[in-house]
């Protein structure tokens, strides 16, 4: 499909507590693709919400684990598909403690509550695993990720792969806001942070599942194509 993006994912099987959390935090279901009712944490703007998340609300609630890509010239969605399947069935899940909402700058996100040297193992292994599917960044894209500030191991990630925030720089998260307002940003994870505990049992949260995800174009929403269970 001319102009489309790719993703690799983590999302929460569709039954669950965290994804109907995240989906309604962002007011989208990217299983679906259809929007959803905003579920506006407690004494946050409801006239506000739908532009404070925005941003995320293009992707999905999620964490990257391979971020968007354009297909490189001869490959195809169908290979790509299949390519998921079997390297999700070599990757064993990982567990994680739980998960804490997380004032990420001036973004708000769901991050593991420990610190999980097989998370970042895994991720980094999608991330190479996928590369021969990607084709090479383009100019643009290149340019608006050398605007932000990088570090010479970031631009070094960001030539070998596309994008900086990988191996050693990669740190997931589950984003629930945009760029929120300075004086705004710690009053509203507070709120996530008690919407969450209200919404989400407490305890262990299983990384179980590769999502592949679609943008039909970079005016579209991402939307979850296909999903599959780690080691199964």
């Amino acid at each position: 499909m001319s102009g489309a993006r790719y993703a690799l994912y983590f999302a929460p099987a569709v039954d669950s507590a965290l994804w109907r959390f995240g989906s309604a935090t962002l007011g989208y279901d990217a299983f679906t693709g259809e929007e959803i009712a905003f579920a506006v944490p407690p004494g946050c703007n409801a006239q506000l919400w739908p532009d404070r998340t925005a941003e995320p609300r293009r992707y999905g609630f999620h964490a990257t684990l391979k971020a968007p890509f354009e297909l490189a010239s001869g490959r195809s969605e169908g290979e790509l598909r299949a390519f998921a399947r079997q390297i999700a069935l070599g990757c064993a899940a990982v567990p994680l403690a739980g998960l804490k909402v997380t004032l990420l700058g001036r973004f708000v996100a769901l991050t593991p509550a420990e610190p999980s040297p097989a998370l970042q193992a895994l991720a980094f292994a999608i991330v190479q695993a996928f590369e021969p599917f990607r084709a090479p960044l383009g100019q643009t894209d290149r340019e608006r990720r050398l605007a932000s500030p990088l570090t010479p191991a970031e631009r070094a990630h960001l030539e070998a792969y596309g994008y900086p925030y990988v191996g050693e720089a990669f740190r997931f998260h589950m984003t629930l806001t945009g760029a929120l307002p300075p004086d705004e940003a710690p009053a509203v994870a507070a709120a996530l942070a008690e919407a969450y505990a209200s919404a989400v049992p407490a305890g262990p949260v299983a990384i179980d599942r590769l999502a592949l995800c679609r943008q039909d174009d970079r005016a579209g929403r991402f939307r979850i194509i296909d999903a599959f269970p780690l080691g199964c």
